[in-house]
């Protein structure tokens, strides 16, 4: 069985371009499923079925485990029924008409404004190292990109004179994003100041990189905007993806429409862009709230 869980994390990193991320969730939520039937003395994927199926979810909900955690494996493991029955290992698939089950949609953890140019003075700009942290993330909240995609840009993909920088995923299509003054200023102090003494090997492409000049990595850069947290003092839970978050909500409160923000976000699905749309809403109720006599 585990034989087939590796060819199909091959198929779906190499067929189905699906992220380094999404194979590894992937692989992790299967391993945990073989290794509960392996317990049940099931020796083969034909010899189970959607009871086979069910239970295991029940065994996850007995272990505490979260709506959404459980909506994921479910999510694994069918697409992993799907791929035997495509290479004609099992006739049937066993996760048909099986519902997953409903996740409430949590409202992201958003910075405010005063938030947003507290964390952002936070890096030392009379040293190296705080000019390119301070560089991603003015560039983070000015493009509203996700931390994979910056650490994955390429000193190519920046055009300071005309302000954007541009992005591209392997399943997606390259966007262009504009880029606000004061990320570009930062910008061009990191490119021109900063990265060239950085960089020991001229063949590295990467636009950001560690001390021993390297591409810098996502564990990296969580590591970096823990630290800017804890030293501003934010009592919030800020995650790389938190200015990405922030970005969006802002522009929506300041009357960007949500195509536009859906473009910048790279989005495939308008819904997944609304749901800032009720952040900004609930924003709006606070301030009523606050500000009416009658509220």
């Amino acid at each position: 069985m585990n034989d087939l869980l590796e060819k199909f994390l091959v198929y779906i990193k190499e067929v189905r371009k699906l992220s380094d991320n999404t194979v590894e969730s992937y692989g992790r939520d299967l391993r945990q499923y073989l290794e509960y039937i392996g317990n049940k003395r099931i020796l083969s994927l034909k010899n189970t079925n959607k009871t086979t199926i069910i239970t295991y979810l029940l065994y996850l909900q007995k272990l505490g485990r979260a709506t959404s955690t459980i909506s994921r494996n479910l999510a694994s493991i069918r697409a992993f029924y799907q791929y035997l029955v495509s290479e004609r290992i099992i006739d049937r698939d066993p996760t048909i008409n099986l519902e997953s089950p409903k996740v409430e949609k949590k409202l992201p953890t958003i910075l405010t404004s005063k938030e947003i140019e507290l964390l952002l003075e936070q890096p030392d700009c009379s040293d190296s190292k705080g000019i390119r942290d301070k560089s991603m993330l003015e560039l983070l909240y000015a493009t509203g990109i996700r931390v994979s995609e910056l650490v994955a840009l390429n000193y190519s993909d920046v055009n300071i004179e005309l302000g954007y920088i541009k992005c591209s995923k392997s399943n997606e299509k390259e966007r262009v994003i504009p880029v606000g003054t004061i990320a570009v200023e930062m910008l061009d102090k990191y490119i021109n100041d900063i990265r060239p003494s950085m960089v020991r090997d001229k063949a590295i492409k990467a636009l950001y990189v560690n001390y021993q000049g390297k591409r810098l990595t996502r564990q990296g850069f969580w590591k970096i905007i823990k630290h800017y947290t804890n030293k501003a003092k934010i009592n919030k839970d800020i995650t790389p993806h938190t200015l990405r978050h922030s970005f969006a909500a802002h522009l929506l409160e300041n009357g960007a429409d949500l195509k536009s923000v859906q473009e910048m976000l790279g989005h495939s699905d308008i819904s997944t862009t609304q749901i800032y749309t009720q952040i900004t809403k609930n924003r709006i109720k606070e301030v009523y709230k606050k500000a009416h006599p009658r509220a």
